[in-house]
């Protein structure tokens, strides 16, 4: 019984390493935007990438969930958790950044004065993903509450690029496909994770409306959003999140 948390832990650390294994095998992002006509040549294996994140990300909710319900929470489990973390929510999410910073150079006229220095920052995320894992698990106010943007957050949310740029909604996937884009991403990303900032959880300690209403706002602006922004929605929540965070950080958090 106290191995079965681990095992979905090591699920999620799975789908990371598949997920690498994906954008490793996948051909460049080639996108053509010509107002609303646009076209998106980039094989399977990026967004089954994507996809593979998503139910990383769901084992990553359902494991502390079980540990808890079977009361065999342990440091093991606490420490194994955060190894798989930064494979799927760290380096994964950098190596998507490091592909499309490569495909975005492709449509600039010195395409070939492109060195890796110029695509190095994406590689950064993983590097302030492991550093704000480490930080977490030795952080004692961060029981309840955030300090700092999660890794899954960030995971999820650069999971949904390649998504944008293939089916391109609302427009909005030529941002992707820009360089400087890219990059203002990667910084304010590395940043929000590892900056004191108190930031919301989604669990939930007290029952009244007044305790949790943030997180009820949070929930329905998703539901909301999800039909009509498609995979735009991913963006828009987690920009959602960091407002709400900062507009009404959470008590203990603030306190601490």
């Amino acid at each position: 019984m106290r191995q079965i948390p681990n095992i979905i832990t090591l699920c999620n650390l799975f789908c990371g390493a598949l997920a690498i294994i994906c954008v490793l095998h996948a051909p460049e992002f080639r996108a053509d935007f010509n107002g609303t006509d646009y076209t998106v040549i980039t094989p399977a294996p990026v967004y089954w990438a994507s996809a593979l994140v998503v139910l990383a990300a769901v084992f990553d909710f359902f494991d502390g969930m079980v540990a808890r319900l079977l009361n065999v929470q342990s440091p093991m489990g606490k420490e194994l958790d955060s190894l798989a973390d930064v494979v799927t929510f760290g380096v994964v999410p950098g190596m998507m950044l490091y592909r499309l910073l490569r495909s975005a150079y492709f449509q600039e006229p010195d395409v070939f004065d492109v060195s890796v220095v110029n695509l190095a920052p994406a590689l950064l995320v993983p590097c302030f993903a492991a550093y704000r894992l480490a930080k977490f698990n030795l952080d004692t106010r961060q029981s309840e509450n955030f300090i700092g943007v999660p890794t899954p957050a960030v995971g999820l949310l650069v999971a949904s690029f390649p998504l944008i740029v293939l089916f391109n909604p609302y427009n909005l996937g030529h941002w992707f496909q820009n360089i400087w884009v890219l990059y203002t991403i990667i910084a304010l990303l590395c940043y929000l994770m590892v900056a004191e900032i108190p930031m919301l959880s989604l669990k939930v300690k007290e029952k009244s409306l007044k305790a949790n209403w943030t997180r009820l706002l949070l929930v329905v602006l998703a539901v909301v959003s999800i039909p009509v922004l498609k995979f735009a929605a991913v963006p828009f929540i987690f920009v959602v999140y960091v407002i709400l965070s900062l507009l009404f950080p959470p008590m203990k958090a603030k306190q601490a």
